[in-house]
């Protein structure tokens, strides 16, 4: 099934190269050498990332580039090698029913402006946040916050032992308040403050001295975007720039034949999914969505699209993480065979080629866009693939998938990638994709059953019985194929390591510009 798409999937990686060869780039001054350099006796770092952003608002940017860049943190970070909450801005916190917490911060913190951040700067910031995003209310459940010296007192509306864990959230970052450009330049408490920023373009950072955990060795961090993973790949072999995150896969080994190149693959909490959209007709039906599911080849688009840098998925979590189920699924269960039995049952035929029912033809709309570069072709091989069991799936290009997504009813299925544990928890994707109020619930699912065990999760405490609950969501998923999953891929970083040192990959993708990171 796989193989017959491949020249359509090899012309158009082609494509993307020589558009972005000849054309015009995301950002114009996105591959540009950082300001100063090693022959003025600065330290600077060139870093060159997939999204671009608009706005660096963190309490509502969605690419979490502030978070990403060092200007922001939250008050608890993710310990990624036990999975397990860790201090950040905030050294402890406590409670004894779940609901009533309290939090104490750090006492040697400043904002860049040199402000304290104390208990007061923290409850505004916390506040905004709540008022400028409504996901961050559901998220947190936050009734009330009080303020006393270095001390937070906070109420939820309900008993939730994992409020701790969402505090993970880079939208919940801690921002001096009171300044007045939050869009264009936030004031944060991290290792680097923001000189310039220039809308979808870059950021250009400097050490702040003042820094708690230790001021950067670095003098400058130019963090620039550029969405064509070719550009970015090109950009960082001519030493336009230091590091690139996700460079396109086909140049990997390219890249690893430049002296001193380095190129990481780290596995993540991630997962490339075919969102449904439950509020169209075709797709309520659960034979549609099993036929779907059975069409997609995952093992030959790890292999022919990502080079093998993934892993097939079943459902949302990897299969390493303890709360993540055990499938044992059978390969009938997949291919054109196995779709057409599902699309019978449903009450379709093939006439003629074409799949339909009461004389009508399947026509389904799919959702992509290309700052992933791999769903796009992912969208490619799914919509070959279903027209040779008569399917007729139109592709459509979106720019902001979780904007258009939550706005538009018009789609029926749309590729979409979404990190399932960057709290080391499986309540952070549950709550935000199946629960009624989910942040990222673009499937507009609302099933009663499945809200009840969500729900129950976030009452309970014990790490064994979440897990339990936990795989009890995420079989109740799979069996109702409330969305598909397709593949887990792995982060890659490159970077020249001759004169980058101290990098670590984030398994969460949040931690990247730290005061750790150094060059020689």
């Amino acid at each position: 099934m796989f193989k017959k798409i491949v020249p359509l999937v090899a012309s158009l990686a082609l494509g993307a190269a020589l558009l972005s060869a000849c054309g015009s780039s995301t950002s114009d001054n996105a591959a540009q050498p950082a300001k100063a350099n090693a022959a003025s006796g600065s330290k600077d770092v060139h870093f060159l990332y997939n999204f671009s952003t608009r706005s660096l608002d963190p309490h509502v940017d969605s690419s979490y580039v502030p978070l990403r860049a060092g200007i922001t943190e939250t008050l608890v970070r993710l310990d990624e090698e036990n999975l397990t909450v860790a201090p950040w801005l905030a050294k402890s916190w406590d409670s004894q029913d779940g609901q009533h917490w309290n939090i104490q911060l750090r006492d040697d913190v400043t904002f860049q402006n040199g402000k304290p951040m104390n208990a007061d700067a923290v409850k505004a910031s916390l506040e905004r946040a709540l008022k400028e995003n409504v996901a961050i209310q559901n998220a947190l459940k936050i009734d009330t916050i009080e303020a006393d010296g270095n001390k937070l007192t906070i109420t939820t509306t309900q008993p939730f032992p994992e409020f701790a864990s969402e505090l993970v959230n880079p939208n919940t970052a801690i921002i001096d308040v009171s300044e007045p450009d939050i869009v264009n330049k936030p004031i944060g408490t991290g290792p680097f403050a923001l000189d310039t920023f220039t809308p979808g373009s870059k950021l250009e950072l400097s050490r702040y001295d003042k820094y708690w955990d230790g001021a950067s060795p670095l003098d400058h961090v130019t963090f620039s975007f550029n969405e064509d993973a070719n550009a970015r790949s090109l950009a960082l072999k001519s030493g336009q720039v230091d590091m690139v995150y996700r460079p396109e896969v086909e140049s990997l080994e390219s890249l690893k034949a430049i002296d001193g190149m380095k190129v990481e693959s780290t596995s993540t909490f991630r997962v490339h999914q075919l969102t449904m959209n439950m509020q169209r007709p075709a797709i309520q039906d659960l034979n549609v969505r099993k036929a779907l599911d059975a069409l997609i080849d995952r093992q030959g688009i790890i292999d022919t699209i990502l080079l093998g840098y993934g892993e097939a998925a079943i459902g949302p979590f990897l299969p390493s993480l303890p709360f993540a189920p055990k499938y044992d699924r059978k390969a009938a269960e997949f291919g054109s065979e196995a779709a057409i039995q599902h699309l019978q049952a449903a009450g379709y035929s093939l006439t003629n080629g074409v799949m339909t029912k009461d004389g009508k033809p399947l026509k389904l709309t799919l959702l992509t866009y290309s700052s992933r570069a791999d769903l796009p072709l992912i969208a490619q091989v799914f919509q070959s693939d279903a027209k040779q069991i008569g399917i007729d799936v139109e592709i459509r290009q979106i720019d902001t998938p979780e904007e258009y997504m939550a706005s538009n009813r018009d789609w029926d299925i749309a590729t979409y990638s979404n990190l399932t544990a960057p709290r080391g928890d499986a309540g952070y994707y549950l709550n935000a994709t199946y629960h009624p109020k989910g942040a990222l619930n673009f499937s507009g699912s609302e099933d009663p059953k499945l809200t009840a065990i969500i729900d129950e999760l976030n009452l309970t405490v014990a790490p064994e019985k979440r897990a339990v609950l936990a795989e009890q969501a995420a079989n109740y998923v799979h069996d109702q194929v409330l969305n598909s999953f397709v593949l887990h891929p792995s982060t890659i970083v490159a970077y020249n390591s001759k004169k980058i040192l101290n990098w670590v990959t984030s398994r969460s993708e949040y931690y990247m510009i730290t005061n750790k990171l150094d060059v020689m």
